[in-house]
């Protein structure tokens, strides 16, 4: 398994792990699936502003997994914290992928001078919450019911990481 950035010969690969995580799971609150020009322009998108769109590809260059972070609220004030997702394909799980992903995402966050990683998490997604716990992340809040998916409310459990200990924000410019 290697680790690299994103690029258009990734997108089917991306679009379809998307797709069984809306159809098949509460990881995503989507009810709808997207087509490939969606996943290109999210790509694009996430590119432009600067962050990274990784994917765990294996020797013939197959998809395995994908990890991306982004702003986390839309306001200067919480430019130096984002908002990761990260997706496994199905028969790839509980492998190594997801974490092997995680590592280099919050390297590349620390990387750009991000001070804090937010995870969202269905708050019934132990297999995540318990990866998150071994990369350091703290339990933060529980939001109960905030969201609905297959006739059932979903609770969100937010989890956190601080990525460096500085004490003030310095002069990091904003985004």
């Amino acid at each position: 398994m290697e680790i690299r950035h994103a690029g258009p010969e990734h997108i089917e690969g991306i679009t379809a792990i998307y797709n069984d995580a809306v159809q098949n799971t509460t990881a995503i609150w989507n009810d709808l699936t997207v087509d490939r020009l969606n996943r290109a322009a999210w790509l694009s998108a996430r590119q432009n502003a600067g962050y990274p769109v990784l994917v765990a590809v294996d020797d013939r260059g197959a998809v395995l997994g994908f990890a991306s972070f982004g702003d986390w609220r839309a306001f200067d004030g919480y430019r130096h914290t984002v908002e990761h997702s990260v997706y496994v394909r199905r028969d790839q799980r509980g492998k190594g992928v997801g974490r092997a992903l995680m590592e280099q995402l919050i390297d590349s966050a620390r990387t750009i001078g991000k001070h804090v990683m937010v995870a969202g998490i269905t708050a019934n997604n132990i297999e995540s919450i318990r990866l998150h716990e071994k990369l350091g992340f703290e339990h933060v809040g529980l939001m109960t019911e905030v969201g609905m998916k297959f006739g059932v409310w979903l609770d969100l459990a937010f989890m956190q990481l601080k990525l460096d200990a500085r004490p003030t924000p310095g002069d990091v410019s904003p985004r």
